[in-house]
């Protein structure tokens, strides 16, 4: 069957057969241990395979398969216009380990992003590898593919997103943004960080503090820091303020 893959993992399987998955699923093959812990969770229309672990070694080319595999239709990358809606976009700048793709997306997701966007070329794409390590979450955010990252950023600062880029040589900390509003986050690619010119283009740059001892974080820990920050300082300002009861004292700041 022509425009189909094979995703791997129990986590995925389920992730990529749950509502809202952005692809459909074709059949399952799985092991019988493996079939069995899925069993209630598998829809009924769906043809299911029952093979031994050596055949999904073939299959999938690895090993980290955990005894499923699922057959889906070719991934496919949402449009610009559909991550530009967004509040919270994430974009890594030819970060070229596909794990490192699929953790970023886990923990956008996780923290309430709408998108990631990854150059055409020189980037990891959204491969079973990527996959799996997003533990199928990557089955449920839209991830575009841009010919030109600074072009991008430019067009998301002219539909009203700022832009701030992670660099460890910012002065100022990503602690003292404000991610409250529309924004998109850039990373660079592992070791070389940010290029030049699409440092340039960001609105600001912004470093995570650290000790010496240590000169750099993963890209997909330093994404994770970002975006959850982006999402604590957002949960922040949409609680109301702590009501004073009548005669006590404000509380101290």
């Amino acid at each position: 069957m022509s425009g189909v893959e094979w995703i791997y993992g129990r986590n995925v399987a389920l992730s990529a057969l749950a509502p809202g998955a952005r692809r459909g699923a074709h059949r399952l093959v799985a092991t019988a241990p493996a079939l069995k812990s899925l069993r209630g969770s598998l829809p009924r229309a769906l043809p299911v395979e029952t093979v031994a672990a050596h055949e999904l070694d073939e299959l999938t080319g690895s090993r980290d398969h955990q005894g499923v595999a699922l057959q889906v239709d070719a991934f496919r990358y949402a449009q610009e216009e559909e991550v530009l809606a967004s509040d919270l976009v994430v974009v890594l700048d030819e970060v070229t380990d596909p794990r490192n793709l699929g953790a970023v997306a886990r923990s956008a997701l996780a923290a309430g992003a709408g998108g990631l966007v990854v150059p055409r070329h020189r980037s990891a794409a959204v491969t079973p590898a990527a996959v799996k390590a997003s533990a199928g979450t990557v089955e449920h955010l839209p991830v575009a593919q841009v010919t030109n990252v600074v072009a991008f950023l430019k067009q998301a600062k002219d539909a009203g997103l700022w832009v701030y880029g992670a660099a460890g040589e910012a002065p100022g900390s990503y602690l003292d943004l404000d991610l409250t509003g529309r924004v998109v986050l850039v990373f660079g690619a592992e070791g070389r960080g940010l290029r030049p010119l699409v440092a340039r283009t960001c609105d600001a740059l912004a470093r995570i503090p650290m000790d010496p001892a240590v000169e750099s974080l993963n890209v997909s820990v330093a994404a994770a820091l970002f975006v959850f920050e982006a999402r604590r300082q957002r949960a922040a300002a949409a609680s109301p303020p702590a009501a004073v009861a009548p005669g006590s004292a404000p509380p101290v700041p």
